[in-house]
């Protein structure tokens, strides 16, 4: 199963590069069948523009998630504090494989017409 998930663009690029290669989230799908994420490049991208498969997910504290995951993403650690500040628990999708599309795509391709504020699960 996959999940369409909204990302900024400047993160979008990063993992596309491969220098970014775990997407952070302070929450995440209850569903445990989710293999890969189909990523929506925020406004004013506002296409969907590839997909990645999820190596692992890690759920932690976010000082031991950094600590598990820094070298995956080394120029975030400020936008990393920020994002998580006063967060007991995080998350941590470790990227395995980043597929970006040829030609970017609508959201009307799944039907929808509004992008999802975090992720939304896509039917097969």
């Amino acid at each position: 199963m996959k999940v369409l998930m909204s990302i900024k663009p400047e993160f979008v690029t990063e993992i596309a590069k491969g220098t970014k290669k775990v997407e952070y989230r302070k929450t995440l799908f209850q569903r445990t069948d989710i293999t890969a994420v189909v990523v929506y490049a925020t406004k004013p991208c506002g296409k969907i523009v590839g997909e990645f498969t999820i190596e692992k997910i890690i759920k932690d504290q976010p000082a031991i998630i950094w600590a598990k995951t820094k070298d995956y993403s080394p120029s975030i650690k400020e936008s990393f504090d920020n994002y998580f500040q006063d967060r007991e628990i995080g998350y941590a999708l470790v990227i395995k494989e980043f597929i970006s599309y040829d030609k970017p795509l609508e959201l009307s391709v799944f039907s929808l017409k509004a992008a999802p504020q975090s992720f939304c699960y896509l039917m097969e």
